[in-house]
C-alpha cells in the first residue's frame, strides 16, 4: 500500500529556517512565514523535512489514493523558493500574470527572491487557494 512521504511533522519551523545557508533566504523565510500566517489565519507546521505547510485538508482522488496536505505552503530550497498553492485554476492563472517575477509548475510557484514579487498579490494566493481546497474537499 503506497504510504505518503509528506506528512505533517512536530519538528520545528523556527529551528528549520534557522538551519538554512543563505542569510537571503532565510530573511525571505521569516517573511514569508509572517505573511503567510497572517494570511492563511494558520499556525506553520513542517511537513516532511522541508516544507514549511498552513492549515491541511484530506484529499480522495478518483483512484481512491487519498491523503492529507497543507493548504498552502513553502519551502525555502537551495535554488529556489518554492511556493505550493492548489493546482492552477482560471483565478490562479490571472493572480500569477500580476504576480512578478517566477516559474511555476502544477502545484508550485517558484521565485527567487520576495522582492521579486507583489505580495497583495501573494496573500490573495494564499486566500484563493485555501477557499479552492475547501470547496473541492470539504471537511467530513
Amino acid at each position: 500500500m503506497y504510504e505518503q512521504k509528506t506528512k505533517e511533522t512536530d519538528a520545528s519551523v523556527i529551528e528549520f529556517i534557522e538551519a538554512v545557508d543563505s542569510p537571503k533566504k532565510r530573511e525571505d523565510a521569516y517573511r514569508l512565514l509572517d505573511i503567510f500566517t497572517e494570511t492563511s489565519g494558520y499556525e506553520a507546521k513542517m511537513w516532511g523535512p522541508s516544507i514549511i505547510g498552513f492549515g491541511s485538508y484530506h484529499y480522495v482522488y478518483k483512484t481512491g489514493h487519498e491523503g492529507d496536505a497543507p493548504l498552502v505552503g513553502f519551502s525555502p530550497r537551495k535554488a529556489k523558493t518554492s511556493l505550493y498553492f492548489a493546482p492552477g485554476d482560471h483565478e490562479r492563472e490571472a493572480l500569477l500574470a500580476k504576480f512578478g517575477k517566477h516559474t511555476s509548475g502544477k502545484a508550485c510557484v517558484y521565485i527567487n527572491k520576495v522582492e521579486d514579487i507583489d505580495i497583495e498579490v501573494l496573500q490573495q494566493l494564499i486566500k484563493q487557494s485555501i477557499h479552492f481546497l475547501r470547496k473541492t474537499y470539504p471537511e467530513n
